[in-house]
């Protein structure tokens, strides 16, 4: 099967080898250029594919959650947008880690990383260029966690609540037997000039231990600022326990019913740290969290742009080390992934720990510095070989 290729808008490497043999003046800049290009484009392109996958995942579930509620496609397409800021910073490691794999597989393949050394340059100065393409995708993300994000977040959290608002709209319908989420039954007979709700039966199925049914002559639907109640007047409800097989009849004056807890109370800014951005925290705006909820919220969101760096630094690490060998360098890719995996496994570790001691964010960083430390070691292992060889034929 042909191998796929890509048309990068950067020079090639035919061009840049007469360069390098003839030692020409120059050649260092366009070398790092080439190499950053290659590793921009790629990115960019793996991070399209990546972004697809997560977003059609995500898309699916919220398309069935939202057309079995009435919503429009319009509402469909406005959610899937601004979960796609998160979706970017989630997969951005990834991607770069990916687009490293894949650059110095095909320089490997291409035998351009062989010319490339006997033209001088060592393993730790072809990852110049790496690091900067590292610097810039982490420049982007924090760009993302520190602000896009955030807004995307609480704009999200806000058309939930108006469709939570349309969705209990959707209750006063005269005459027809609604089911507005799983388990849960309403009508209505009529509704009066002044607003009231005449003869409603309510059937909420949803504790599979009791069946509850309400019934009552009138009722209002009313706000709060836990979300739209249901009060209802001169009524019973029937307490039906599949346990003890029992039935229990209670008469009441008045009982209130928490119609928003069928779509869950909408979340404000004021209680939540996602929806602050990072300079609104900085400002000292949000003064109702605790000192050490901010800044473990500021260094999370800069840990998880920094993770970029790391994981495009530890493919080509690890890969730019690989001796020749017919069957590739495919075992190279497995330990780097399962580096980045350890890497991975640091952060979670870093994060429990931070949350049990606040106040030790520094512990935050150290996946970052490991995942450095395991790709610097990498490299100068491969240099002192390299420069082995070399004194060998001399």
């Amino acid at each position: 099967m042909a191998r796929m290729q890509f048309s990068f808008p950067t020079e090639s490497f035919n061009s840049l080898l007469p360069c390098l043999l003839a030692g020409r003046g120059g050649t260092v800049g366009r070398l790092d250029r080439y190499i950053l290009g290659q590793m921009l484009a790629t990115f960019g392109f793996f991070a399209l594919i990546l972004v697809l996958v997560y977003w059609i995942n995500r898309a699916v579930r919220l398309f069935d959650q939202l057309i079995s509620d009435g919503q429009s496609a319009l509402v469909f397409l406005e959610f899937t947008l601004m979960t796609l800021p998160a979706i970017i910073a989630t997969v951005s490691p990834i991607a770069a880690f990916a687009a490293a794999v894949y650059v110095t597989n095909r320089m490997a393949t291409d035998s351009e990383l062989a010319v490339f050394h006997a033209t001088g340059f060592s393993a730790r100065r072809l990852a110049r260029p790496v690091l900067v393409f590292g610097v810039i995708v982490s420049v982007l993300m924090m760009g993302l966690t520190h602000l896009i994000v955030p807004v995307a977040k609480e704009q999200l959290n806000i058309r939930q609540a108006e469709v939570a608002e349309n969705l209990t709209a959707r209750l006063l319908v005269e005459g027809q037997f609604l089911s507005p989420t799983d388990g849960v039954t309403f009508y209505l007979r009529d509704i009066s000039p002044e607003g009231e709700l005449l003869n409603v039966f309510l059937d909420d199925a949803r504790d599979p231990a009791q069946h509850l049914t309400y019934s009552a002559g009138r009722a209002f639907l009313v706000k709060s600022d836990t979300g739209p109640k249901l009060v209802m007047i001169d009524g019973l409800v029937q307490i039906s326990n599949d346990t003890t097989n029992q039935l229990s009849v209670t008469r009441f004056n008045d009982f209130v019913f928490d119609v928003g807890a069928m779509v869950g109370p909408p979340k404000v800014r004021n209680d939540n740290v996602d929806f602050w951005t990072s300079p609104d925290l900085l400002g000292g705006q949000a003064n109702s969290f605790a000192p050490d909820l901010v800044s473990f919220e500021l260094h999370n969101r800069t840990l998880a742009a920094l993770l970029s760096l790391v994981a495009g630094f530890i493919g080509f690490a690890v890969l730019v080390s690989a001796n020749f060998s017919r069957f590739g360098i495919w075992p190279q890719v497995f330990v780097a992934t399962i580096m980045l995996v350890i890497v991975k496994v640091f952060e979670s570790a870093a994060t429990d720990f931070v949350l049990e001691q606040p106040g030790r964010v520094w512990a935050l960083y150290t996946p970052v510095a490991l995942g450095l430390l395991l790709g610097t070691l990498y490299l100068m292992r491969k240099d002192r070989v390299w420069v082995r060889r070399v004194k060998g034929l001399a």
